[in-house]
């Protein structure tokens, strides 16, 4: 007989509930499930009951953060939600290097108490994405040639694991203990194996940045400005990483060093502010402060959203750039690009202590083209319009496949048979082996989760 969810602990909403609409809602409003109980967890021994309950009952569980799945895996109709959104914490340790965070702070909350401290980690740049769920995924952005990705600094987790036959246990991972764990964890860790309440990173002291952004309107330098970038933005000092966004009507560079100044920023960029006649503009300050300011408001952000994603490992030839061009000439939205992030630097060069599941450490950059549609507060988005961003976001990446080397887990591409390959290579193998050790009866399980 199926137990009350009065059981549950922690922040519990349930249909019929007035937080109920608020709390099943994700990121992502192309999307929407109704489980059966969001239980927001406020400590690790919710996390426990949670997911014991759920066993007990035999209802489907998924795990979620900041909400910001691209596909709406982290929800499930008639299922309960595990959000540890709820946990915040930062404990940091400078003279150590190392820090401990509630798995609930988003990027933005992570980036503002390191800093307060004086040290950083790497993350991505969308301050609302919680820190877990890139971090588990591999975790790039803007300080990630400098000191690789998140999940390459991270040291050790507290998960809550299936145990038994239908319980639930809190464990401490690290490089000691369930070091096998932890390797899957760097790269592959969304979701698959258990419930990450607490991550502890290698931090780097880090006060001063100066952040770039150049803007070339029109598409006519698309050619030059992308070549100058890829030739040189994985290859320069390893202190600046930085990424190019092709819009419909706008090339935007972005980039931050990590220490140094606006006339070293200058000559680093030479390459790609060579071409045209771009605005450029600096900020030279603290990157607390420098994060903050390029956060986009929440209810600024599009309601809809469709990336696919790709990691380049050669130089995207002429016939690769112009297909960009062309696509982007005929965005259905203003809202679509292509995103990249280069990669290079420390990410190339050293892997952590046990190795890592993420499996994409050659690659010259990562890319995205994307779709945004839809007004967050405004009427729901046309059933037309969706078709047509949904088809020119799938037939962009199609033509781009043949030059690409891999996807990103963070941002699956959901019609992709073999996505497990494209996500970890060589990696899936021991990946499968490390989910039969520690949920071999697939508590955790998604359309895109590893099986055992």
């Amino acid at each position: 007989m199926t137990s009350t969810t009065e059981e549950l602990t922690g922040r519990v909403v349930r249909p019929g509930d007035d937080a109920y609409q608020i709390a099943r809602t994700g990121w992502n409003l192309l999307f929407a499930h109704h489980p059966m109980a969001i239980v927001f967890a406020r400590e690790t021994s919710d996390v426990v009951t949670a997911l014991a309950w759920a066993r007990r009952n035999r209802v489907a569980v998924r795990v979620r953060s900041g909400g910001h799945c691209l596909a709406g895996w982290n929800s499930v109709d008639d299922g309960v939600v595990i959000d540890v959104s709820e946990m915040k914490s930062a404990a940091v340790d400078a003279a150590a290097g190392t820090a401990t965070v509630g798995a609930g702070l988003n990027q933005l909350e992570a980036v503002t108490a390191l800093g307060a401290a004086g040290v950083a980690a790497p993350t991505g740049t969308e301050g609302t994405v919680g820190l877990v769920g890139a971090t588990l995924g591999g975790g790039f952005g803007l300080l990630t040639r400098a000191f690789g990705m998140a999940s390459d600094n991270l040291l050790a987790a507290e998960v809550v694991v299936a145990s038994g036959v239908d319980g639930a246990e809190a464990i401490t991972v690290s490089e000691d203990d369930h070091a096998d764990l932890l390797w899957a964890l760097r790269g592959a860790g969304n979701g698959n194996f258990g419930v990450v309440t607490s991550l502890t990173y290698r931090v780097h002291p880090l006060r001063r940045t100066v952040y770039v952004t150049a803007r070339w309107p029109g598409l006519t330098h698309l050619r030059e400005v992308f070549h100058a970038w890829q030739g040189s933005a994985p290859f320069v000092d390893e202190r600046m990483t930085s990424q190019l966004e092709v819009g419909p009507g706008e090339i935007t560079l972005i980039a931050v060093l990590a220490g140094g100044s606006e006339a070293e920023a200058a000559r680093i960029l030479k390459p790609v502010l060579a071409v045209g006649d771009p605005t450029v503009s600096m900020l030279d300050g603290d990157w607390a402060d420098v994060y903050a300011v390029f956060q986009v408001p929440n209810d600024d952000e599009a309601a809809n959203w469709k990336f696919c994603s790709q990691f380049i490992s050669q130089p995207l030839p002429d016939e690769a750039v112009d297909l960009i061009g062309s696509f982007l000439a005929a965005a259905p939205t203003p809202g679509c690009n292509y995103f990249a992030n280069a990669f290079g630097g420390t990410v190339t060069r050293t892997e952590p202590a046990g190795g890592s599941a993420f499996a994409h450490r050659g690659a010259l950059f990562y890319a995205e083209p994307g779709a945004g549609w839809g007004e967050r507060e405004g009427p729901k988005s046309d059933d037309a319009l969706t078709a047509r961003c949904l088809q020119w976001t799938t037939d962009f990446a199609k033509a781009l496949a043949p030059f690409a080397d891999g996807a990103y887990v963070n941002v699956p591409n959901a019609d992709d048979p073999d996505f497990a390959t494209a996500y970890w290579g060589a990696n899936v193998a021991r990946l499968r082996e490390v989910k039969a050790t520690y949920d071999p009866h697939q508590v955790f399980r998604f359309e895109q989760g590893i099986t055992p």
